[in-house]
């Protein structure tokens, strides 16, 4: 059975919030990338509601998300989210049957 860990986090922007929300979050995509134990980093849009964002992200293993969540890019993020997201919805998801 797999070890690896996904994010998904449901992001609503404040209102006018937009674009500093995407702007953070696409911030983000590089420096999480280029973390050793990140699998994928994938940010989406909801097509019907634009100020809606999804974070779609697969890490190696636990120890690969504490590592991730204790870089200065995701305490950066930590610092701002509050001032730009009206919601924040994250599931820390393991695999149960994943292919």
């Amino acid at each position: 059975m797999s070890t690896s860990v996904r994010v998904v986090a449901v992001l609503v922007a404040k209102e006018k919030r937009e674009a500093d929300l995407e702007a953070l979050l696409r911030g983000m995509a590089a420096s999480s990338r280029a973390e050793p134990g990140n699998l994928r980093y994938d940010l989406w849009r909801d097509a019907d509601q634009p100020g809606r964002f999804v974070l779609d992200e697969l890490y190696r293993d636990a120890d690969a998300l504490a590592f991730h969540r204790a870089t200065p890019h995701f305490q950066a993020y930590l610092s701002r989210i509050g001032d730009l997201a009206a919601t924040r919805t994250p599931m820390i998801l393991q695999p149960e049957d994943v292919v």
